[in-house]
């Protein structure tokens, strides 16, 4: 009997090495690795013409709206955009309308998901008001819990450390991560405050009250918590020498924290939101050259565990306003993140390694997706094949997302995602989504 799929000659990296060879696939689990001549017969057959097989992509970090904000985006438009930036799974955040902040509500927003996504989904949730509520919602699938600092979403007292060892105390024993925005709320908006009273509202306002000691300060307290309760931390979108220090000092001290780095804080600066204006406005907002060059030191070195999108799309004109502080902060990124970041590894500064290590086998590790972010026989099929030569430039008037706009519109770029599989399914073939129906499961979901 043939096999369903075989992807051949093209490069896979095998122990540190990269070889040509191939991929046999059968009811959406890889079920051999090797050479053209000694992969099974198969019903559908792929030359992937030298270019590089990698595992498919994770994004940790993504708000697919739906719900009551489908007028931002939908499943359907997120996943599609997933996979033709060639992402093959993606977590959605819980910050939603309504917030997904308890088994029933994950529940609702894994059965709006259901038949919709042309990726793998796993879904995150906000803390629930109760600390007993955490381990059903653990059962129901979450795959990690979210902590806003800027402000309360979901049922946890953000200002009482005691209701966050609580919390914490609760996911260290469901062996569950916490993963933090860490914007210090206190801090922020007495700065905010003082700035709005003396009439400041444009950019450079916005810069002073998300400072970088605003991260490092939240950080810090989020440690607090980690030593008393041993919670496994992953520090979302670190954007500062002051955020990532305070981090490694945690690292450096065995506790159990990772953390991430958006393309953004890696490829802009405060300058180029001067330059760009709102539309590059994020939360916690890009930084001054040097920050940008620690954060790529630290990457580098391997000390900054995961690349992530923070793909955030708002309506475009959520993204203009008077003043700085009606401006809703974010854009889309899920087709931009991984052609930035091959970019990047054509000019030198990561390498492909890298990136199966930075958006495949940490976030698979960190976030326990068993059975993802590596090619191996037993694995599913989840793969995503990039051609490191192709040269195109952003064209955000074609994004499959909702929100058509980017302040990488327009970069000339070199390496593309060509082919992205969910399960063994094709979803994306050279920029076209040509899935017939949604290949893309929902992570965790117990029926």
């Amino acid at each position: 009997m043939p096999v369903d799929l075989a992807i051949y000659n093209g490069k896979i990296s095998i122990q540190n090495a990269y070889i040509t060879a191939g991929i046999a696939v059968n009811e959406g689990k890889i079920v051999k690795i090797a050479k053209k001549t000694n992969l099974p017969s198969a019903s559908e057959k792929i030359d992937a013409q030298g270019k590089f097989i990698l595992p498919g992509l994770i994004d940790v970090h993504t708000h697919l709206r739906d719900q009551k904000q489908a007028y931002e985006e939908t499943f359907t438009t997120g996943t599609a955009a997933a996979a033709a930036g060639g992402i093959v799974l993606c977590a959605d955040m819980p910050n939603n309308e309504p917030v997904t902040m308890d088994a029933e509500s994950l529940k609702e927003r894994m059965q709006a998901a259901s038949g919709r996504v042309l990726i793998n989904v796993a879904f995150y949730s906000a803390f629930p008001t109760s600390s007993q509520e955490i381990s059903r919602i653990v059962d129901q699938g979450a795959v990690g819990f979210k902590l806003f600092m800027t402000k309360q979403i979901g049922g946890v007292d953000i200002d009482s450390d005691d209701a966050l060892e609580k919390a914490f105390q609760q996911t260290q024993k469901s062996q569950i991560p916490v993963a933090v925005h860490a914007e210090d709320k206190t801090l922020l908006e007495s700065v905010k405050k003082e700035l709005k009273r003396i009439g400041q509202k444009g950019i450079d306002a916005y810069l002073k009250a998300h400072s970088p000691l605003v991260e490092e300060k939240a950080i810090n307290r989020i440690l607090g918590l980690i030593e008393k309760t041993k919670a496994q931390v992953h520090f979302c979108h670190i954007s500062s020498k002051l955020g990532l220090d305070a981090i490694l000092r945690g690292k450096n001290a065995g506790l159990p924290v990772s953390c991430e780095v958006t393309a953004h804080h890696l490829l802009l600066s405060s300058s180029d939101l001067k330059r760009y204006g709102t539309i590059a406005l994020c939360d916690p907002p890009v930084r001054g050259k040097e920050d940008v060059e620690v954060l790529w030191e630290a990457l580098g070195n391997g000390l900054i565990d995961i690349i992530a999108s923070d793909h955030a799309p708002h309506l475009f004109e959520e993204k203009k306003a008077e003043s700085i502080w009606d401006v809703k902060p974010g854009f889309p990124s899920l087709e931009t993140i991984v052609p930035l970041i091959l970019n990047e590894i054509n000019k030198g500064r990561l390498s492909i390694a890298d990136l199966i290590r930075l958006m495949a086998e940490k976030p698979a590790e960190i976030f326990h997706l068993d059975g993802r972010g590596h090619l191996e026989k037993g694995y599913n099929a989840d793969i995503t094949i990039v051609d490191m030569h192709r040269e195109h430039r952003i064209d955000a008037s074609k994004f499959y997302s909702k929100a058509k706009y980017s302040p990488f519109d327009g970069w000339k770029l070199k390496g593309k995602p060509i082919k992205t599989f969910a399960n063994g399914q094709l979803m994306m073939d050279d920029g076209e989504i040509v899935a017939k129906h949604s290949a893309g499961q929902i992570i965790g979901w117990k029926h």
